[in-house]
């Protein structure tokens, strides 16, 4: 099934997903409720305001892209090992993976984050997420919640890879590095501003010319090698001071599948709005899978322009225009 995994603790379906979940968490457990104001205090609570409930936490939604419907949930708790909650999908929308792509996305958010393991907790009736998760590598743990007939386990997880703001000192340290990873994404087809062949020499001298002239952030595979990076671009002009532009961000083909294109992402906004930026924006090419990484992380489309710039084969390409407003 074509289906969207995304961060959104704010979507108007959650609250019903969660009451679902609940609902159906204590019919099973024999304690049975006509609806959602029977819920114990704290279940109710949950659902009427997620928000609120999960501020600290990660929400993922399951959501069709074409109509942007809610199909399923998980609550992903924070803390030094972060555990999945309120797995939940539609009961009409099941069987088609969704469970798997949420937890997916956690388990890729959490070992982004340098988390040693993920935990869960399972009732031992509930024989399809049980499956689902020994089939990720969760194990039995040492019990943390003591309710009969619930399960605890947990997944450990590899080193993440390390993201780091460069100083334009180690912008020059790492210049073959990330010239290497702008090549790859030239090779691959990625519409970054370069023709390909893209030389190794062109490519360093474009990052030494960013050192000082723009914030850059790398990843850093456990083998030290950068796997990825992205740059800020500060608005200079008096009436724009308050805007940035995200560009270059890159992930090498053989780092993808590690939520690294997010975590750079991620960084560099934190980092805006640390430093007094309020907007930002990029542009990216139009169908690119770069769009949906966008999208998932709230940035909005402005619009598209036609034939805006060439990928590397040469051919003219449409570009999307994108904002994100920053607290």
């Amino acid at each position: 099934m074509n289906v969207m995994i995304e961060e959104n603790a704010a979507h108007p379906r959650l609250p019903a997903l969660l009451t679902a979940y609940h609902l159906a968490t204590e019919a099973e457990k024999g304690a049975a409720v006509s609806g959602p104001a029977e819920l114990p205090a704290a279940r109710r609570a949950e659902a009427e305001d997620p928000v609120t409930a999960f501020a600290a936490d990660t929400v993922l939604l399951a959501t069709a892209p074409e109509t942007g419907e809610a199909l399923g949930c998980l609550v992903l708790k924070a803390g030094t090992v972060p555990e999945v909650k309120r797995v939940w999908v539609e009961p009409e929308a099941r069987g088609r993976g969704l469970a798997g792509a949420l937890m997916g996305e956690a388990l890729r958010r959490a070992a982004a984050a340098g988390a040693p393991a993920v935990r869960l907790t399972v009732w031992e009736w509930r024989e399809g997420p049980l499956a689902l998760y020994r089939k990720l590598g969760f194990e039995p743990a040492d019990s943390w919640d003591d309710r009969p007939g619930l399960l605890c386990l947990e997944k450990r997880l590899a080193p993440g890879d390390r993201v780091a703001l460069l100083a334009p000192d180690d912008v020059h340290k790492h210049a073959d590095g990330l010239a290497a990873l702008l090549v790859d994404a030239v090779d691959g087809g990625a519409s970054v501003g370069f023709l390909a062949p893209l030389e190794p020499a062109e490519a360093v001298a474009w990052w030494e010319g960013t050192a000082g002239t723009r914030d850059v952030w790398a990843a850093f595979g456990p083998d030290g090698a950068v796997t990825g990076a992205v740059t800020l671009l500060r608005t200079a002009t008096a009436n724009g001071r308050h805007r940035g532009e995200i560009a270059r961000l890159l992930v090498h083909r053989s780092a993808r599948g590690r939520a690294l294109g997010r975590r750079l992402l991620a960084a560099a906004e934190a980092h805006a709005a640390a430093t007094g930026l309020t907007l930002l924006v990029l542009d990216t090419q139009t169908d690119s899978p770069a769009e949906r990484l966008y999208r998932g992380a709230g940035w909005t489309p402005v619009g598209t322009v036609p034939e805006y710039a060439a990928d590397p084969a040469g051919t003219l390409r449409a570009t999307t225009l994108y904002y994100k407003r920053l607290a």
